[in-house]
């Protein structure tokens, strides 16, 4: 039988910089059970894409070799709750660089109203991770306090506008006075420009914080030990300022801090399904309300991912990069 084809983005060579990012014809997946078909308008830019195009981060077993953890799109072969003709946002375990991608079905979610395909590809990825961080393992509570590391980032504005619709104070970091003042901008109570500001010395002055969503690492971490109430969280996401850190146990004891972390793409079908309905079930009323709306710096057709790759390494974005089909 004769396989229908697709342009998808692969890695020339299995790995490299972002120029090794081709367009290359491969075949159209099938889904088994309880998949669905996904025609892409839409997918989503993230830094673990990057880890993985470098070498550094495999997909898990099962999931396609191509890249990309989210996508927008019209399902064309349905499963589960959806059928043919949905609008769906989802989150992969990779292959969303492409014109269609497979997904289990209870990955996917309405698109909210009022969002565009390219809004809706920012959100999957970004939404699950700061949930699953910052309200299951970071604990965050109306009337607490929250400070983001990479406030302009995807990451970081999501962060900003969930901690915020939960009813709490915010204070976000950012390298330089024009990051620092778009962060305000996005929601948060307090920006901190980091080349210039010490953001412990800050955060204490604020009556200190109750939780970190940390992807920095290196020699933040003891700051962010200093920032924290006793009591306090620090979930990590990564570690772009250095992987290895210093533990000062005696001052974690006497904080009684709590050190966490996670990823977001080796947890098994039904962990992801469980996180999808409690972000549809927390998350979408908030967007609905207008709460959250995903800000979105730049896109680039899907031909041209190695551009999309290489403006996120260049660091100076305001929220997520999306690639269009």
């Amino acid at each position: 039988m004769t396989q229908t084809l697709m342009t998808a983005i692969a890695i020339e060579g299995g790995h490299g910089p972002a120029e090794a990012l081709k367009a290359v014809q491969i075949a159209r997946p099938v889904p088994g059970p309880g998949q669905i078909l996904i025609k892409v308008e839409a997918a989503g830019i993230n830094r673990p894409d990057i880890l993985q195009r470098l070498g550094g981060y495999p997909p898990p077993a099962g999931s396609p070799d191509t890249m990309g953890l989210e996508v927008a799109g019209e399902v064309v072969m349905a499963a589960g709750r959806w059928k043919v003709g949905d609008k769906v946002c989802a989150l992969l375990g990779g292959g969303g660089y492409a014109e269609y991608a497979l997904c289990d079905a209870r990955h996917a979610l309405p698109i909210p109203a009022g969002l565009s395909m390219v809004e809706a590809a920012a959100l999957p990825e970004t939404v699950f991770t700061v949930f699953a961080n910052v309200f299951e393992h970071g604990a965050l509570k109306s009337g607490e306090t929250f400070m983001v590391h990479g406030a302009t980032s995807g990451i970081g504005t999501t962060a900003i506008q969930m901690a915020k619709a939960a009813g709490a104070k915010v204070i976000g970091t950012a390298r330089g006075a024009a990051k620092a003042a778009e962060a305000l901008k996005v929601g948060a109570d307090v920006a901190v420009d980091t080349t210039t500001q010490d953001f412990a010395e800050i955060a204490k002055a604020e009556g200190g914080v109750d939780v970190i969503l940390e992807m920095v690492g290196g020699d933040y971490f003891l700051k962010d030990l200093d920032s924290l109430k006793t009591g306090g969280r620090i979930a990590f996401i990564a570690s772009l300022g250095g992987a290895e850190v210093a533990l000062p146990i005696f001052r974690v004891m006497m904080k009684r801090a709590v050190i966490t972390g996670s990823t977001l793409r080796p947890r098994d079908n039904d962990e992801k399904a469980r996180l999808a309905a409690a972000v549809e079930a927390t998350v979408w009323p908030w967007i609905a309300a207008g709460k959250i709306r995903p800000l979105v710096d730049a896109t680039f057709p899907l031909a041209q991912a190695g551009k999309a790759h290489a403006h996120l390494e260049a660091g100076a974005h305001l929220g997520k990069i999306v690639l269009t089909v």
